[in-house]
């Protein structure tokens, strides 16, 4: 299998919706579907062939899809755009096969010139583990049924040849089902389902539901970016991965959400939620506040949202970072149409009981400030920060809080809750520890509050204290963005000092770049006054996408995309800073 990516005419000419991508790195999905098609069937692990990979109950590859010719192996290419998938067999392209996605839970497959090979991607049935294959007597179709999803998979053939390999076979063996063996043309659709459902019915040909899915593509398109130009090339590809990333109400996500990765990555952690919330905010301001209010409803009885969720699995052994304050206060100001008394009144909730979780249950007796248990509540988890100590007293903790608890007294003057005196103290009382703890007149440390040792200074994450903009004196602003300044490698702010021994290019958050810190550091600077680095970090990471995709995270040296390779809050964050410098632009014009 080789990949086609290369497109006719320039980002800006063509529709969002013929936006080539390489299937590789970008799943092919729908909004709303749970499924999608890509050779990526594990963690770090690419199959030769594209497989159907759902995510109910975790990433399970669920059916292999291998072009034969004969019920012999075909070399194919491979293109994708956001409403197909084809496979060709040489540059003109007469023997294809074709996918689209027909709604939230049916694939629609078809052939001319070549058969294809369904095969189950299990490697064996057992009592509790693979995928077993019957006929159904209800309607003739194929059904697979797998333990790992706890689903049913439904192959019912529209037109052409079909044969089913391995019916009611038990333990080890072929099971698949063959389709166009005899050269015919061919078609069939594939459903995911739990138990029965009447049989398949196909009301619109597949020409027109790839009609159809493209033009619910752009639409979106043109809700989340009307801004693109060829300034930013990149943004109906960002769009794409948001859109496909994208599940319904289902298991514990009871709103539609837009997971991290349709990789392995399949999660709602719940601070890369407020950078998809963002981003979603001006063109879907009902999707936008799903995100951002839908980590909180799995909070615990402390007001703490959980780790993470998705379909199955819900994990509260670390928390993330209190940026909502933040997240909130430019989500409003991203959303034209004014926010309810139910919203204000519901979001006012969520961040009053957050901001006592870190005030009370994460601030030991006898300190001013509160801590992190490990790096993993940081959302940094194995910054340099941490390795003298897990647990610390950081500095970013700290203005996050500040600028949390600002937020919530101007939402309680506004809702006339009577407390707003009282939250602004308590942000005063923050702030002043942080200044008078936590600087040490050159750089902002951690400290551990077990022992009182000072963290080393080489990672970024100190200097997210910068989040805290104008709140921070002028002398010290300065100095924070000056050591920003020298994080700043060609495509923008490394985790961890270039120079640092500690620096490592695959670190994770020892040195790669990563969206969320250069959204964090780029507001702040805007905030705390410094337009002119905040434009250059800004133009860095933009250019940095345009290159090289929309990575988890990116070598801060050479710009390489690293681990996952179709991350939301890295489109978002680009659609965002994008956004923004489009505003600015125009404003300056106007001027």
């Amino acid at each position: 299998m080789s990949i086609t990516t290369a497109a006719t005419a320039s980002a800006a000419t063509l529709s969002p919706s013929s936006t080539p991508f390489d299937v590789r790195e970008i799943p092919f999905s729908a909004r709303g579907s749970w499924m999608n098609l890509s050779p990526v069937v594990a963690l770090h692990t690419t199959a030769p062939d594209i497989h159907l990979v759902s995510h109910q109950t975790g990433m399970h590859a669920v059916l292999s899809i291998v072009p034969e010719r004969a019920g012999v192996p075909v070399e194919t290419e491979v293109s994708a755009t956001p409403a197909r998938l084809r496979w060709t067999t040489g540059p003109v392209g007469d023997d294809s096969i074709e996918a689209a996605f027909a709604g939230l839970d049916t694939v629609r497959l078809r052939g001319t010139g070549l058969g294809v090979r369904l095969g189950d991607a299990a490697a064996g049935l057992t009592p509790f583990t693979g995928t077993y294959l019957f006929v159904d007597p209800m309607d003739r179709s194929a059904i697979f049924t797998s333990y790992e999803t706890g689903r049913r998979y439904r192959v019912t053939s529209l037109s052409g040849d079909v044969a089913v390999i391995g019916a009611e076979l038990l333990g080890a063996g072929e099971r698949a089902v063959v389709l166009g063996a005899d050269g015919e043309p061919w078609e069939v659709a594939i459903e995911e389902f739990e138990t029965a459902r009447p049989p398949y019915a196909s009301v619109v040909a597949f020409d027109g539901i790839a009609a159809d899915t493209a033009a619910r593509f752009d639409e979106y398109v043109d809700a989340v970016a009307p801004w693109r130009s060829a300034r930013t090339p990149a943004a109906a590809l960002a769009a794409y991965v948001l859109w496909s990333a994208t599940v319904s109400p289902r298991g514990f996500l009871g709103r539609e959400s837009v997971l991290m990765s349709k990789h392995w990555m399949d999660k709602v952690w719940s601070w890369d939620h407020s950078f998809n919330a963002l981003a979603l905010a001006p063109g879907l301001p009902g999707a936008a506040m799903d995100q951002f209010v839908g980590v909180f409803d799995h909070r615990d009885e402390s007001g703490a949202a959980p780790d993470s969720t998705t379909h199955s699995e819900i994990l509260y052994n670390f928390v993330k970072p209190p940026i909502h304050g933040w997240a909130f206060a430019k989500l409003r100001n991203r959303i034209e149409t004014p926010l309810d008394g139910a919203t204000l009144h519901q979001v006012a909730d969520i961040l009053a009981r957050w901001s006592r979780f870190w005030l009370h249950a994460r601030t030991a007796p006898g300190r001013r400030l509160p801590h992190y248990q490990h790096g993993n509540d940081s959302g940094w988890d194995n910054s340099t920060t941490f390795d003298a100590d897990r647990v610390i007293e950081s500095p970013e903790l700290a203005a996050f809080l500040v600028v949390q608890l600002d937020v919530l007294a101007g939402l309680s003057d506004e809702l006339e809750t009577g407390e707003g005196d009282r939250w602004r103290t308590a942000a005063e009382e923050i702030r002043t520890a942080l200044l008078e703890d936590l600087w040490d007149g050159r750089n902002f440390i951690a400290v551990a509050p077990l022992t009182g040792r000072s963290s080393s200074t080489t990672s970024l994450l100190n200097l997210l204290v910068i989040a805290a903009g104008d709140r921070l004196p002028r002398d010290i602003a300065t100095r924070v963005a000056a050591s920003i300044e020298e994080h700043l490698t060609e495509f923008g702010p490394a985790t961890e000092l270039t120079t640092s021994p500690e620096y490592e290019s695959d670190g994770y958050w020892r040195g790669p770049i990563w969206a969320p810190s250069t959204v964090l550091v780029e507001d702040g600077l805007r905030r705390a006054g410094f337009a002119n680095l905040a434009d250059t970090i800004s133009e860095r990471f933009r250019g940095l996408c345009e290159r090289s995709g929309f990575a988890e995270n990116f070598d801060a040296l050479t710009g390489e995309g690293l681990r996952d390779r179709a991350y939301t809050w890295t489109a978002s964050s680009y659609l965002l800073l994008a956004g923004e410098a489009e505003t600015r632009r125009r404003e300056a014009s106007i001027d």
